[in-house]
């Protein structure tokens, strides 16, 4: 008969729970104030949700699979080639097990991502800077300003979940299953360029340092770009051209023009709009500025500057950056390290103030006209 455990080890993991509860209750609390400004609006909040902008595409992908293209009246022709296929391949697996719908499987899919990308952004937070910093990452990314579209049928916290949970497989030495998470993450997202990038100058790092690799780690960072280059070359064959891919982004206007079009926007806005968006830029550099002051693993800054440098070149429309960013968890730790050197009474309400805010802000936009 095997000992009976001791008691700490049958006790559950209070720092894991306080995370994945304060995240979970954010989302509940954005849920809630786009339901009262629904029916306020006499808008249909749930199809917001799931039935809107990209997930409409995600849901074509999996219904039917690809071949669908929408040529826009300046003829510009916008194909689901663009979107990778993870999401639509699970929400299409969902709803032939489930009695739902592709649409509601793939919130399912979203709500359930984002409670394991809570719990690996609380690894990777209690990993770096213990655990009670981690359980406030957790919650301050699930009170991000954009973090609405946390609750809505995208990829983001499919995304964020399998970025957190490689990251933290290789902080912890763990390469082989932080290369196939990377991989999974590279069928997701192109941002997974970021994370793959990550990996890669790691291992980079540490072989100029030991002047030789474990057998682990040159088989993960192998593994890590497959799923990313799979999709790059099954567009490519589809089209019958290796660079594909790039040219259907750039149909919908999201090439990589080094922050041209970036800062075009700044220049054609009015002044006192251009200096808010300045100082929210300034802002956003002094976070990046803070990671590298705080020495964050060399994985996690690498993986942090990456997705905020593709977000910020490409020519996508401006309105959707601060989503594109929300997978850089690592630009939170900073102030989740600051308020962790608070009192609890303190830090509750501060929380809360901000999950009203990036609710009430949330509300606002998936019940206007606009893609988030």
């Amino acid at each position: 008969m095997s000992p009976p455990l001791p008691p700490s080890a049958r006790r559950p993991d209070r720092a894991l729970l306080a995370a994945l509860g304060g995240y979970a209750a954010t989302r509940v609390i954005g849920l809630v104030v786009l339901a009262v400004a629904a029916a306020a609006t006499g808008e249909d909040g749930p199809h917001r949700l799931k039935g809107r902008w990209d997930s409409v595409w995600y849901v074509r992908v999996a219904e039917h699979g690809y071949g669908y293209q929408v040529t826009l009246p300046n003829g510009d022709v916008h194909s689901d080639l663009a979107f990778f296929p993870l999401l639509p391949a699970l929400e299409r697996g969902l709803s032939a097990v489930l009695p739902v719908d592709a649409a509601t499987a793939g919130l399912l899919v979203s709500w359930t991502a984002g409670l394991a990308a809570a719990w690996g952004i609380h690894r990777c937070g209690s990993h770096v800077a213990g655990p009670r910093a981690g359980v406030l990452l957790a919650v301050l990314w699930g009170v991000y300003p954009t973090a609405f579209v946390q609750s809505m049928a995208y990829t983001e916290t499919l995304f964020t979940a399998l970025a957190a949970w490689s990251l933290y497989a290789v902080l912890r030495g763990r390469w082989i299953l932080a290369g196939a998470l990377c991989a999974a993450a590279g069928l997701t997202r192109p941002t997974a360029a970021a994370l793959i990038a990550a990996l890669g100058v790691t291992a980079l790092v540490a072989l100029v340092r030991d002047r030789r690799l474990p057998a682990r780690t040159v088989a993960g960072v192998l593994i890590a770009p497959l799923g990313w280059l799979a999709y790059i070359a099954y567009v490519g064959v589809r089209e019958g051209a290796p660079t594909a891919y790039f040219q259907v982004q750039a149909a919908w206007g999201n090439s990589i023009d080094g922050g041209v079009a970036l800062a075009r926007f700044i220049a054609g806005l009015p002044w006192p709009a251009a200096l808010g968006l300045c100082a929210a830029l300034a802002l956003l550099g002094g976070l990046v500025a803070l990671c590298v002051r705080q020495r964050q693993p060399l994985p996690l800054l690498v993986y942090t500057v990456g997705v905020v440098f593709v977000s910020l070149v490409g020519a996508a429309y401006f309105g959707s950056r601060p989503r594109l960013m929300m997978p850089a968890f690592g630009l939170l730790l900073p102030p989740a390290v600051a308020l962790a050197r608070v009192r609890t009474r303190t830090a509750v309400p501060v929380l809360a103030g901000l999950a009203l805010a990036s609710a009430a802000y949330g509300a606002f936009t998936l019940l206007g006209p606009g893609p988030p």
